[in-house]
């Protein structure tokens, strides 16, 4: 096991720089970098003060060759792409992640400032998948065939075939926007400050319980098909016919022996759900203006905020292959005949 787990370690690192020199070198030569964005800006305010459009070439007059010279090297453009991405793993390996070319603020800060909100959402409804999917999975595969198990699973289908950003667009337009149940965006109330503690608690939840639901739609469907499948196939094993046979009853024969084999398939997925938790959801996190992780990379995104892209990036990387490996440790635990060499 420790031999194993040191391999993984070390493939860390080659993994990750992979990832990171690709996305290095995508950003370097798409087009519609920082300089090129605040070129446009000094094109759309000249045409604006004189009434009329201007051209790109235009706009680089406004700027003297000494000034597009400057603006590269603030910007890390004026090195070759193989030395700026060796300065920028330097300052990766001293914690150093770069500053917004947005916000004017070091990304670190602004990653730990939105981190909380991404952590709760990743584990509420980490929690709740798994306490809702596993019993319901459970109550498809003992109730196979009924129409307990054709209602669930007409529920289940349903909500799988819709996106979760789409889901979270009728929500807002209809019980957000119509019927002024539940609030449009945001984390909290505008007035959250002033309020007593209990007060806080329920507005948290208030504004949680749209988001929730788009968070909690893709991996319910899934997570519940695949525990009723397993059960299925370990129930018709021969340990468990066997059980059966010895007179247990059902629900020690379920709950104690083929409950923990089924799990497996889960176990192989706690990986990825837990990278969830920290990196929170690009799309709900924009449809619903949460200001965590999510709706914090999507912006880096589209207004090529390189040094955000790329911290962010490393980091959920990073999380991810943490979260395979710990994915392997849940297999060793739930499944004893799993021997790392």
């Amino acid at each position: 096991m420790r031999q194993y787990l040191i391999r993984r370690f070390l493939l860390l690192v080659p993994t990750l720089i992979g990832i990171t020199l690709l996305t290095f070198m995508i950003t370097r030569v798409v087009p519609g970098g920082p300089i090129e964005q605040m070129l446009m800006e000094r094109q759309f305010s000249g045409a604006e003060q004189t009434g009329k459009r201007s051209n790109n070439n235009g706009a680089r007059e406004g700027l003297s060759e000494a000034d597009l010279e400057y603006l590269k090297q603030l910007y890390g453009f004026d090195k070759p792409i193989l030395v700026a991405y060796l300065d920028w793993m330097g300052d990766i390996l001293r914690l150093d992640l770069g500053e917004s070319y947005r916000y004017n603020e070091p990304v670190w800060d602004l990653i730990k400032a939105r981190l909380p909100v991404s952590l709760y959402y990743g584990l509420v409804t980490s929690i709740l998948t798994y306490l809702v999917c596993i019993p319901l999975g459970v109550l498809k595969a003992v109730k196979d065939k009924t129409w307990i198990d054709s209602v669930t699973s007409i529920l289940i289908f349903t909500g799988y075939a819709v996106p979760a950003f789409v889901l979270g667009l009728i929500l807002v337009v209809f019980f957000g926007g119509r019927l002024e149940w539940f609030p449009m965006e945001g984390f909290t109330g505008d007035h959250f400050d002033d309020l007593s503690w209990g007060g806080q608690v329920w507005d948290v939840v208030y504004h949680s319980i749209l988001p929730l639901t788009c968070y909690l739609i893709g991996a319910f469907a899934s997570m519940t098909v695949l525990m009723k499948n397993s059960l299925l196939e370990n129930l018709s094993t021969d340990y468990v016919r066997t059980a059966f046979a010895k007179g247990l009853p059902a629900s020690q024969v379920i709950w104690k022996h083929a409950l923990r084999n089924s799990l497996i398939p889960l176990a192989a997925s706690f990986g990825n759900n837990i990278s969830l938790v920290f990196t929170g959801s690009y799309l709900i996190e924009t449809v619903f203006n949460i200001d965590g992780l999510g709706l914090l990379g999507f912006q880096a995104i589209t207004e090529r905020d390189y040094p955000v892209v790329l911290g962010s990036l490393f980091l959920t990387s990073l999380i991810f292959l943490l979260g395979n490996i710990l994915s392997d440790l849940c297999l060793a635990w739930v499944d004893p005949r799993i021997r790392f060499s």
